[in-house]
């Protein structure tokens, strides 16, 4: 199995010439992207319907940046001149594979010749005049002209991960940094926490196959990885793209601000001598991170031998994915304490989790039914939850699938499986705008929450006499501030963090030092929420909705 990604967007280098001229009109705002207003007027030029040109722009523009960019707009262009001959155009194009995206002739438009002209020459109207000829008035949709944005915080956005990022530092980082979310919850976001690629983890006991599935996504070893029966991957691993192949330390690259992991440093030199970024060119790699995880023992001992708090680097990374593979084998259904503890840590992300039934063809049908039955019920304890998760069955290796097991039906459902999650894959690019909000949101709602505590806690403190035993009392009767909190402001009780945690936290802290309740910091995320999210994504949106 592997993600086979298109060569959409490739050309020669004479057509890539004549787009690139054809990309100098449409950037009419001269800032090197193709926004929606300008879109609307350029490929308006096409001929083709309203609908035809909205799927072209969903398709070009997958990322949900809002706009496109010179090799989006090629890939654009692409999809008109295919349209323009007849072929259906749909989500699917990119993945059949019958299309020749190199040596597609480019799109008729009309009119683009004129304007190509004018931008080159200015004078080219009153040469046209004098020489007796006429130069077409371009229709009102090809008049050239930038709207005003309704807000100024959107007049400078250039993505919905640019958008998110200015609302951050200016309004929800204020009030992270008043109030130490940092330090109780998560660490305060960077610029390239936006703009890092979707990132999938790995998560299982030791020799369920998490290893050799990266090696089968990406039909080759990445630098550093070892496979065996034993517990081979003693560290976390992020492989993601690089102009060559190297390894380089946690140390390293957790104090690179252009990389997303700046927040790994909370967990100290013992967490980071476990760490590791390998890098490698791979097509897939230029869409998606993938993190590689040591793998989950058993017993008090193990737990105790780590360094560094496993779980907790497992829950930062939960925050970060976009999807998380728990993988199991048919030697391997139990589940650890250790493991209870990780699967507990990704509450809250429930959605990403995808549970991978790895080398079923080690047992035959009969015993695979079994299995899964037995797979099924060990999940139910651990994942409190009322719906069934989805669980994809296959084996994810180098070698063909052994039919001496499965048979012909065994093989023909892992190959159904394979395909389900391949799909599950594939979809992630396209999903990771949406999620990056999700959990955007998510933050700014936990963010509140947290100061409505905080600042609750320190108007409990009395002025002068008695500080110390009304802390202790507050802190041993925690829970019960909660419901208070909750009550008072009206908060759904399911927004709250874990009690015990935020307990262990609180003994290091003094409440007297903490601050008040600041409505204008509350009043900003609540405008951020209510009225800057949803005017950011109507800005952004495909301009033919």
């Amino acid at each position: 199995m592997e993600i086979q990604t298109p060569q959409i967007g490739s050309c020669s280098k004479e057509v890539q010439k004549m787009y690139k001229e054809w990309f100098e009109v449409a950037d009419s705002d001269n800032d090197g992207r193709v926004t929606g207003n300008n879109a609307i007027k350029f490929l308006s030029m096409s001929g083709l319907s309203r609908q035809d040109l909205k799927l072209i722009w969903a398709i070009a523009d997958s990322k949900r940046q809002g706009y496109l960019g010179f090799k989006e707009f090629i890939c654009c262009m692409q999809l008109v001149s295919l349209a323009q001959g007849g072929h259906e155009i749909s989500h699917d194009i990119l993945l059949k594979g019958d299309v020749d995206f190199e040596n597609i002739k480019p799109p008729r438009m009309e009119g683009l010749d004129e304007l190509i002209e004018k931008k080159k020459d200015p004078l080219y109207s009153n040469k046209l005049e004098s020489d007796g000829g006429s130069l077409k008035p371009a229709p009102i949709t090809f008049q050239w002209f930038s709207s005003k944005p309704s807000q100024k915080f959107l007049s400078h956005v250039t993505s919905v991960q640019d958008g998110l990022k200015k609302l951050y530092n200016q309004k929800l980082k204020p009030l992270e940094v008043a109030y130490c979310f940092n330090d109780f919850v998560s660490p305060l976001l960077t610029n390239s926490d936006f703009d890092a690629k979707p990132m999938v983890m790995l998560l299982g006991q030791y020799s369920t196959g998490k290893t050799s599935f990266i090696k089968h996504l990406l039909k080759c070893s990445y630098p550093g990885a070892h496979i065996g029966p034993e517990p081979t991957t003693d560290r976390f691993v992020v492989i993601m793209s690089g102009t060559d192949e190297r390894s380089v330390p946690g140390n390293t690259i957790a104090v690179q601000a252009d990389m997303p992991f700046t927040g790994l440093n909370t967990f100290g030199t013992a967490f980071l001598s476990k760490f590791e970024c390998s890098q490698m060119p791979h097509h897939l790699l230029e869409h998606i991170t993938l993190v590689d995880t040591p793998g989950v023992l058993s017993g008090e001992k193990q737990r105790t031998q780590r360094a560094y708090d496993f779980t907790g680097v497992t829950s930062w990374f939960a925050a970060k994915c976009d999807l998380i593979l728990l993988l199991f084998d048919p030697h391997k259904l139990d589940i650890s304490d250790e493991f209870k503890r990780v699967i507990y840590s990704l509450r809250g992300h429930d959605d990403k989790i995808r549970v991978i039934f790895n080398k079923a063809d080690q047992v035959d049908t009969q015993q695979l039914m079994r299995l899964y039955g037995a797979l099924m019920w060990s999940l139910g304890k651990v994942l409190n939850t009322p719906e069934v998760v989805r669980v994809y069955i296959g084996s994810f290796k180098d070698k063909p699938v052994n039919e001496d097991f499965t048979g012909p039906i065994g093989k023909e459902l892992f190959e159904k499986e394979q395909g389900d999650l391949l799909s599950d894959l594939k979809d992630i690019p396209k999903k990771a705008c949406d999620r990056r909000i999700n959990e955007f949101v998510k933050r700014a709602r936990a963010a509140k929450i947290h100061a409505y505590i905080v600042s609750h806690l320190k108007n409990e403190m009395p002025a002068f006499f008695g500080k110390a035993s009304t802390q202790q009392r507050l802190t041993d009767n925690l829970e019960d501030e909660f419901v208070k909190v909750q009550r008072d402001h009206h908060l759904p009780p399911g927004d709250f963090p874990n009690v015990e945690t935020f307990k262990e936290i609180l003994r290091g802290y003094s409440f007297d030092r903490f601050d008040k309740l600041k409505p204008k910091m509350i009043q900003d995320v609540d405008d951020m929420l209510g009225y800057d999210i949803p005017d950011l994504l109507k800005s952004l949106r495909n301009p033919y909705d």
